[in-house]
């Protein structure tokens, strides 16, 4: 049976392998490449976008869709404007006045119309929803656990859990205010096991990424690489199995291998902190018992395996914060302590009737030395 520690290593391991597994898929380069034909645009141009056609989420130019994406423009669709620079080539003396020894520069601004996919039809795109599947199984008991965390949080932490409707968050499911070190999570999230995910991953900004954290100056793919994979981590831990959600959302966001490896190295200590606080919860809720292997025939275990167990059992009995938990784990600690003195036991006389000329102790003296 694994130790406390190698259970929290093995599921750290196991999801940066997931993630890894996915982005060498066809399906997702495929989506990479996808992202790479559409352009970057400035802070202006997005806050021009947003004003003009708010759920807007893929952007081209009319020309773009059909040359790259065999799409084409609805017919009747308006034209969302954005800003498009107008270079220059510039002559001996424009460099002069300029300062500048560049052969082109801009000298000025149209407004270009582009296109939302939502206005155009033709072949389907990739998007980031193909690797996001938002389906995940309602969960027994997760509302509990959910409601649990919230209150521990706001009652044992300088950190604020709030709810708004999902109407009022922008697309998001929850966010982490650094500034106020507030969480506000999507009241009305119909899934109970991904909103409880969702508080896990907004808890993990609140300890990765606040403004007096170790890592909030990372790249903002590092942060969310590194948040929903702790949440991804705390659901495993829990029983729920979160992959169809977390992986592809770590992997749209860590498009690059190099990535994911630095951004996961930094999270085994938050990681150990959100298991050991969600194993407290659970077991006063009496939801879960602590990981362990199928039940076993303890004679048919080696000493080596055996001793593990005793030793992994000692650990638990230490951690578990319920009676009725501390006293189950303590029963099977016994059990185990009990193989263990049988097996010495037996050694210990084949070893005398190996050796006959070794005096054994007198019975009478033998009595102070039992437990």
């Amino acid at each position: 049976m694994p130790t406390k520690e190698e259970w929290k290593k093995q599921l750290v391991d196991n999801a940066e392998q997931q993630i890894l597994n996915l982005t060498d898929s066809d399906k997702f380069k495929n989506y990479l490449n996808t992202v790479a034909k559409f352009h970057r645009y400035s802070a202006r141009n997005i806050d021009l976008i947003y004003s003009q056609n708010p759920e807007a989420t893929q952007i081209a130019g009319f020309k773009q869709w059909k040359n790259d994406f065999n799409r084409s423009v609805n017919k009747g669709e308006k034209g969302i404007r954005i800003a498009a620079p107008m270079i220059k080539k510039l002559t001996p003396e424009d460099q002069k006045r300029l300062d500048t020894t560049k052969e082109k520069a801009i000298v000025g601004y149209r407004y270009i119309p582009v296109f939302d996919i939502s206005q155009t039809s033709g072949e389907p795109v990739l998007s980031a929803k193909d690797f996001v599947k938002e389906n995940l199984a309602d969960h027994k008991n997760v509302t509990n656990l959910y409601n649990e965390l919230k209150n521990y949080l706001n009652n044992n932490t300088d950190i604020k859990v709030s709810e708004k409707r999902l109407s009022e968050l922008g697309g998001a499911k929850g966010y982490f205010q650094p500034s106020t070190n507030e969480i506000v999570i999507g009241s009305d999230e119909p899934d109970n096991a991904l909103k409880l995910e969702t508080l896990y991953h907004e808890y993990a900004h609140s300890q990765l990424h606040g403004l007096t954290s170790e890592f909030k100056d990372r790249p903002r793919a590092y942060q969310e690489t590194q948040a929903e994979a702790v949440a991804y981590v705390a659901m495993q831990n829990i029983g729920v199995d979160t992959s169809n959600y977390s992986l592809g959302y770590v992997a749209t966001w860590a498009k690059d291998k190099a990535v994911i490896h630095s951004a996961l190295s930094e999270i085994q200590q938050v990681s150990n902190k959100v298991i050991e606080l969600s194993d407290g919860l659970t077991k006063q809720l009496g939801l879960q018992e602590d990981p362990k292997e199928p039940e076993h025939d303890l004679k048919k275990l080696s000493a080596h395996d055996l001793n593990k167990s005793y030793q992994g059992l000692q650990q638990q009995v230490q951690q578990a914060t319920s009676p009725q938990q501390k006293a189950q784990l303590k029963n099977q600690l016994n059990d185990v302590h009990q193989e263990i003195s049988d097996r010495t036991q037996k050694q210990l006389k084949a070893f005398a009737e190996e050796n006959p000329e070794i005096k054994q102790p007198d019975p009478e003296y033998d009595q102070s030395l039992k437990r």
